[in-house]
């Protein structure tokens, strides 16, 4: 009977324990979500490293919409680009590498077709087809998103990390191991 009880004793408290350990990790988890939510609200929204990315909202090529904040928690690598530039085309093949191997680390790869650029806006699903591009591509039809992103060369692309902070911005063709390096450097 002395047995039953003290194995009882120890049973309660080790489950008090378990307890207590629960409700510390789950507050701790809390101040560091509310400390990383503070620092957020310092940071202003704009184009530099350190900034917020603006938020914007597009159709992509299968009709669905897109936001950039319905992107948040990933790593996104955001590429503005047309079918008729050449250091586009020369880049599509990299980026579609980087997307296949990083998909299930939480990387996206956002595609944003300058289609107020094109000539032929159908030509856009014929690229798309022809590159063997699996990662969402969004029609920026107007140029809206464009200009809210200053792009003023082609290609132009933003690495942005989970929390929506850009980390790096390059104009130009980028290749593999540039974005590889870009994603390993932030959160």
């Amino acid at each position: 009977m002395k047995k039953n009880k003290m194995m009882n004793a120890v049973a309660i408290v080790f489950l008090l324990g378990l307890v207590l350990w629960g409700v510390y990790d789950y507050a701790q988890k809390g101040k560091d979500q509310a400390a990383g939510d503070s620092v957020l609200q310092n940071k202003e929204v704009g184009l530099n490293a350190g900034n917020i990315a603006p938020n914007f909202k597009l159709s992509k090529l299968d009709g669905e919409a897109v936001s950039l904040s319905d992107l948040k928690g990933k790593k996104v690598i955001l590429n503005f680009w047309a079918t008729w530039c050449p250091p586009c085309q020369m880049e599509m093949p990299h980026m579609e590498k980087i997307y296949k191997e990083y998909e299930k680390q939480g990387v996206v790869v956002l595609g944003v077709n300058l289609t107020f650029t094109e000539q032929d806006p159908a030509k856009v699903p014929v690229f798309v087809q022809d590159y063997g591009l699996s990662f969402p591509i969004a029609l920026d039809k107007k140029g809206e998103v464009s200009d809210l992103y200053a792009v003023v060369g082609y290609p132009t692309t933003y690495i942005i990390d989970s929390r929506g902070v850009i980390s790096k911005r390059y104009q130009g063709a980028i290749n593999y191991d540039i974005m590889r390096s870009a994603l390993a450097g932030i959160q």
